[in-house]
């Protein structure tokens, strides 16, 4: 097993101890290495903010916080090439991209065999060419939505046209090759789709935004013309 493969697995161990600690010694003879190299192991992956730590004195040992990771996913070979493709292929512009490239390199690590050969070929296939995009702006636009906080934007519209205006988060629409951010905006008061690429500036209000509901902001946003309404689907699974 290669290093990167037993951080991974070392995750997975800790994980279905939690909440009981497991001693550096135990984890080197699970893995067979040494108790050094499983200190260092440790380490690594608490400095890469995974939410593993010690706990000091008899019968502690190492453990992780179980709310703070995923359960094991089992996918075929074909789900595990399509998901590294598609996470490859995401450029510097587009929203997460960088929990999006880690993301493929953790699938990539737990194959094994001719699947990984296979699902890392298939990622060499596809190139992203590159756009542009502040990653300033992708990030506040990511922090935004996941804290449900109000942003501050500068932002240049199709004609030209600069503004600055507070808006709501609710979500991304990706048509065409582009991503939107679709919000409530105050000053309009009304919905409306902010092209990430237009987007010169964007800065965290600290204010709370209200709840809103994504499908008929983008049925009343100018982002709707990219995309049919009737066509519009999200990645949330259905019951």
């Amino acid at each position: 097993m290669n290093r990167t493969a037993r951080l991974y697995a070392l995750v997975e161990e800790l994980r279905a101890a939690a909440p009981r600690p497991l001693t550096v010694a135990a984890l080197a003879a699970r893995f067979e290495v040494s108790t050094r190299t499983a200190q260092r192991d440790l380490q690594t992956l608490m400095e890469a903010g995974v939410p593993v730590r010690s706990i000091p004195g008899r019968g502690g040992g190492w453990s992780i916080d179980p709310e703070m990771t995923l359960p094991p996913i089992h996918l075929t070979a074909d789900e595990a090439s399509a998901l590294t493709a598609a996470l490859a292929a995401a450029d510097a512009s587009t929203p997460y991209a960088g929990a999006a490239r880690t993301a493929a390199q953790k699938i990539v690590a737990a194959m094994t065999g001719p699947a990984s050969e296979a699902a890392q070929e298939l990622a060499a296939r596809i190139v992203a060419l590159p756009t542009h995009g502040d990653s300033e702006v992708r990030t506040a636009v990511e922090q935004a939505l996941a804290d449900n906080t109000a942003l501050r934007l500068s932002y240049t519209d199709a004609a030209g046209h600069e503004s600055n205006r507070v808006v709501e988060p609710a979500g991304l629409l990706t048509a065409d090759g582009r991503w939107y951010l679709i919000a409530w905006c105050r000053t309009r008061r009304a919905g409306r789709g902010f092209r990430l690429d237009r987007i010169a500036a964007a800065a965290p209000t600290g204010e709370q935004a209200q709840p809103h509901d994504l499908t008929e902001l983008l049925r009343g946003s100018a982002a709707a013309s990219a995309v049919r309404p009737t066509a519009l689907t999200s990645l949330t699974p259905r019951p």
